[in-house]
């Protein structure tokens, strides 16, 4: 099937070549009809995307579902089989898991649960709460943007084959991350694993997120929601430029400064490849973390301070939001000197242990 995106290059060159639209056109006529039909298909379908976002799944029909599927979930390979087998929105919500794998042919236990997870947003949905902030963060987004932020881009293949969106992301623990996104290093997993902790912190608002970024992108506060880029930048801020390229594919982030508690000022040099003998530079590093540590502190008495401030009925909006998932058991699953994350306790040798951290559960 041709594309839109091939209709609308036909039609330029037939727009910026007047001289040659008469032989071309002739060469073209027979397929025409079929590219202007094939365009129009496309359009119906994303109208009929378009309407998912804004009308109860139970109120679907089979074309709805069918553009839902393939549009919005970005999954085209199962359509035929939902086209043949998922005639409704009402059928939809009813699929278990061993209609998904044996109905519809999807083996992959990551696509299932994407699948499961959305259904399920999209039932809650129709009680008035609303979509998840995670429904917009697709999986295209979380392959290149987040990852290339966390500093691990070298997932960016295995996590989009696997259509990794946000609704996964708050799934995830390390048992998913070795043995379906193959992220075997232990240090990697923590960095994911951290980072979805700050997108749950913000209820998966990427606007926020980004706001955040963006206001202290020239200053050294806020230091939680820094991409991999962002610590590279300090890096060289700190005048330890020749260093800090050794971080990139690292997975050094903002989260990772505050959250772990074992990434103190060595662990930092180690991942910068400071060497040993360099002592100066060692002790430099860890002043400078603890001035880091400091703004850090800084940020939460303001924070306080614009809480305590805030109109009674916003506070009470905040206490009473409920998170996407809950859990009894962190994702993390951090063991001796991690394990401090989830009481909000840091190791004394943690330069950064002025940090209040968030406790670390599978929300």
């Amino acid at each position: 099937m041709k594309s839109l995106s091939h209709f609308y290059d036909v039609h330029i060159l037939l727009t910026l070549n007047p001289d040659s639209t008469c032989t071309f056109t002739s060469q073209l006529r027979p397929d025409v009809d079929g590219l202007v039909s094939d365009g129009e298909e496309h359009m119906d379908r994303l109208q009929q995307a378009a309407l998912t976002r804004t009308t109860c799944m139970s109120l679907w029909r089979a074309g709805a579902v069918q553009a839902w599927l393939e549009v919005v979930m970005g999954m085209p390979t199962y359509t035929r089989a939902c086209s043949e087998n998922v005639k409704s929105g009402k059928v939809l919500l009813g699929l278990t898991d061993e209609d998904l794998e044996v109905g519809l042919g999807i083996r992959n236990p990551i696509h299932r649960r994407k699948l499961r997870l959305a259904i399920e947003d999209y039932r809650r949905a129709e009680g008035d709460q609303g979509l998840s902030k995670a429904s917009n963060m697709d999986h295209h987004w979380v392959a290149t943007s987040w990852l290339s932020d966390v500093g691990l881009p070298q997932y960016s293949q295995t996590f989009h084959a696997h259509l990794v969106d946000g609704r996964v992301l708050s799934s995830l623990d390390r048992r998913d991350l070795e043995s379906y996104l193959d992220v075997g290093d232990h240090s990697h997993q923590t960095s994911l694993l951290l980072s979805v902790q700050l997108l749950q912190t913000l209820d998966f608002h990427k606007e926020a997120l980004q706001a955040r970024r963006a206001k202290c992108e020239q200053q050294n506060r806020d230091p939680i929601v820094w991409t991999c880029h962002r610590v590279m930048k300090w890096i060289r801020d700190i005048d330890l430029k020749e260093f800090a390229a050794n971080l990139q594919g690292k997975g050094v982030n903002g989260a990772v400064l505050v959250l772990n508690p074992a990434f103190d000022a060595d662990a930092m040099a180690r991942a910068l490849e400071i060497p040993g003998n360099k002592h100066m530079l060692h002790r430099h590093l860890r002043q400078e973390m603890k001035a880091l540590a400091a703004a850090r502190s800084n940020k939460e008495q303001e924070d306080k301070v614009v809480v305590s401030s805030a109109p009674v009925a916003v506070n009470r909006f905040a206490e009473g939001r409920v998170p996407m998932r809950r859990s009894s058991k962190s994702p993390l699953r951090i063991r001796s000197a991690e394990a401090h994350v989830r009481s909000g306790t840091r190791t004394s040798r943690s330069s950064m242990h002025t940090y209040k951290s968030v406790e670390i559960t599978n929300v």
